[in-house]
């Protein structure tokens, strides 16, 4: 018989900025806190390795003392714990070290953080060919660096920042394609604030940083890249004209949106962003999801970066301090204040960035795969729906789209591109994907482990 658990007031989802800042607050408000995450260490992908690599400017300085508050705090940190059910009755299963796990605390928080916006272009299924985020994580976990041929394209902050860091490292780039609008900083402009300068200050330091080093610039309209079963070369569309380049490595980005799934299969209500063109969970000024007891934080509630995710996931921890009696309305409204403020500093950019990023409006061509996991072309998404194909959900009947491993977060964004275009209609007139839990593949021996309690 399964011994009786310790009551959990709050388990989180994910040790990113916002799970970890979460975890710290609730716990110095007392209550019990569990807090999973699928990686070996605290830090997510943006404070990924950081202890291991140590700081490097003040904010690498504050995020390592959060991480080091969260060590030496009373939260029950587990890692290398993968979440892949959520019940209705708040019952929460994961796996780690080859067994299933499960507890039903009373509040949870989701702190999920982000995917990569997928780049479809033609041969982006070569060996050779990986997004700058899969870059980075290299870098930071394994100190590997850029050598040889390696091209970086598309567009965004951590483009540039993967570039200098990679530069800084002793990597080698071979040029950077900006996929970019050219009319982008003219759209942007409208949202100019004195706020936002450090950011243009920044980015223009990282962009003199690449220029120093002598990384060719190229501005394209396009991208495409081929080779004999892996990368070889890659071609750009520069001034009405196709130009290429020999290739080893091609690392793709356009900006990040929200990790929904797991707020999706639980049945949060989500609404459509269009100026950073993805879904994400209608939340309420504490994290609060339209599913009773359950909270979101950080990107994945929408966009925002590191520094508004650790506010968040504040915030949140504090309203569910407040849920539970463990302080009062005006002690939580007094330290909330100040907290908001913050946040608000913090998301005052974010209009400036959407529109200087706006998403590429890239639509593949029909023998462009789009699921990678069941090789479904763009091709057989457009046929689908001149056959009547109406929404992501009949989608899977008609090509499998989205039945693999990766259960539709890579092909997700991109079918339903596709399939909007295809139909004439808004991207958010188009039904997404349903996602249902497990949310991840599980291991058959795991589930056994939980009937033999």
């Amino acid at each position: 018989m399964t011994p009786d658990l310790p009551a959990v007031d709050l388990l989180i989802v994910g040790a990113g900025p916002a799970g970890i800042a979460a975890a710290v607050e609730a716990a110095e408000w007392g209550l019990s806190v569990v807090l999973l995450d699928e990686n070996p260490a605290p830090g997510g992908r943006i404070w990924q390795a950081l202890e291991t690599r140590g700081a490097k400017d003040a904010e690498d300085a504050a995020a390592l003392s959060l991480i080091r508050r969260l060590r030496a705090s009373r939260v029950d940190a587990r890692y290398g714990a993968v979440v892949w059910a959520i019940e209705r009755d708040r019952q929460v299963f994961w796996s780690q070290g080859g067994a299933a796990q499960h507890r039903t605390p009373t509040k949870i928080l989701l702190a999920t953080g982000t995917i990569e916006r997928p780049v479809p272009i033609p041969g982006w299924t070569l060996p050779g060919v990986m997004t700058v985020g899969a870059a980075q994580i290299a870098l930071k976990t394994g100190g590997l660096v850029p050598s040889g041929q390696t091209w970086l394209a598309g567009q965004g902050p951590l483009l540039l920042l993967y570039a200098t860091q990679a530069l800084a490292a002793g990597g080698t780039i071979a040029g950077v394609v900006d996929l970019s609008d050219g009319l982008a900083p003219v759209r942007a402009a409208a949202h100019a604030r004195l706020s936002v300068l450090p950011e243009v200050l920044k980015g223009l330091a990282w962009r003199r940083m690449i220029a120093d080093a002598g990384v060719p610039w190229l501005a394209a309209r396009n991208i495409r890249a081929g080779g004999d079963g892996r990368l070889e070369w890659i071609e750009a569309l520069v001034d009405g004209a196709w130009r290429r380049f020999a290739a080893d490595t091609l690392l793709l980005h356009d900006g990040v949106i929200p990790s929904t799934q797991m707020t999706a299969a639980v049945r949060c209500t989500h609404e459509w962003s269009e100026p950073q063109r993805c879904w994400r969970p209608i939340v309420d000024a504490w994290g609060a999801t339209s599913v009773p007891d359950v909270l979101v934080a950080g990107d994945g509630a929408g966009i925002g970066g590191a520094l508004a995710a650790v506010t968040a996931g504040r915030i949140a921890a504090l309203g569910v301090a407040h849920a539970l009696g463990r302080v009062g309305t005006a002690e939580r409204d007094l330290a909330v204040a100040p907290l908001r403020a913050e946040r608000d500093r913090h998301l005052a950019v974010r209009p400036f960035l959407d529109a200087l990023f706006e998403p590429l409006a890239l639509q593949p061509a029909d023998e462009t795969v789009v699921c990678r996991c069941e090789e479904v072309t763009a091709g057989a998404v457009r046929a689908a729906a001149a056959g009547g194909c109406q929404g992501m959900n009949q989608l899977k009947a008609y090509t499998r789209c989205g039945m693999g491993p990766c259960q539709g977060r890579q092909c997700g964004p991109v079918a339903l591109d596709v399939l909007a275009e295809a139909r004439g209609v808004p991207v958010n007139a188009v039904e997404p994907l349903r996602a249902r839990f497990p949310t991840k593949p599980i291991p058959l021996e795991d589930l056994v482990s939980l009937s033999a309690e």
